[in-house]
């Protein structure tokens, strides 16, 4: 039997990257999942590729209560529930030093990271209820478990998603819904493309090699080996666990290699 066989589950930032990597895992282990998004380019993109008929999307803005109640019933109603819940939307913010970075962008942060994870969660909770139970995966960012310089919102959020799963991890137990948090290292998508693009225009590669070169196992991580953890936690393999942080980084955060 497929280890997501008639489970529903919700995926946030499902246009692409990890979302739409795992969104394709949970396709193949039997879930019907709806994607979702703020961009409806990206998601229709999304939705073609995989080309599956167990697969929907939704428009929305995960920091909005509105948003976010609306995509938790679509997919109640297309799918009959919700079982697994993936809050993976994220925004990094700028790479700025204090006193360039802006009150705006540490708020956009905050929301989308934060409040967007939470609000996924209070309105997940109620249909997870009526299943028996359920599975809550939290993106995080092993910038939820180190920090680096100039960064200060990013790793602010990220550390508070952490806190989120731990703490909602108590909530869910009496209703048997787990909630754990996976925490990224550098992974090879487009995401992590824009920030080299950011941090050094025109010397792209050149800072995806010296990054490399400074995690233990050098090199970068896969969206697909990220959803092959969302889907470890999603599934019954993973029944004794809620309230952990599973860090997948190469071994960055065991220690960066050299200076």
């Amino acid at each position: 039997m497929k280890r997501l066989e008639n489970k529903v589950a919700v995926i946030t930032g499902g246009g692409g990257g990890i979302g739409a990597a795992t969104a394709k895992l949970f396709l193949q282990e039997g879930a019907r999942v709806l994607i979702v998004g703020r961009t409806e380019e990206k998601l229709r993109k999304t939705l073609q590729e995989l080309n599956h008929e167990n697969l929907g999307y939704a428009v929305a803005d995960v920091s909005k209560v509105e948003d976010t109640q609306r995509y938790i019933q679509q997919a109640a109603e297309r799918f009959g529930g919700v079982d697994v819940l993936v809050g993976n939307a994220g925004a990094e913010g700028p790479y700025k030093p204090l006193d360039e970075h802006s009150v705006e962008d540490f708020d956009e942060v905050m929301a989308v990271n934060v409040r967007g994870c939470w609000l996924a969660v209070k309105y997940a909770f109620p249909e997870m209820r009526k299943r028996g139970g359920g599975s809550i995966v939290l993106t995080s960012s092993v910038m939820g478990m180190v920090a680096f310089p100039s960064n200060s919102a990013y790793t602010a959020a990220k550390h508070a998603v952490v806190g989120l799963a731990r703490s909602l991890a108590h909530d869910g137990a009496p209703f048997n819904i787990r909630v754990n948090a996976v925490c990224p290292g550098v992974i090879d998508n487009d995401m992590t493309a824009g920030i080299h693009t950011r941090l050094a225009p025109g010397n792209e590669d050149v800072v995806k090699s010296r990054m490399a070169q400074r995690i233990p196992m050098q090199r970068y991580g896969t969206n697909e080996e990220i959803a092959r953890l969302n889907l470890f936690l999603a599934s019954d393999d993973s029944s004794y666990s809620t309230g952990g942080v599973f860090v997948s980084d190469g071994g960055m955060t065991a220690g960066i290699r050299g200076r």
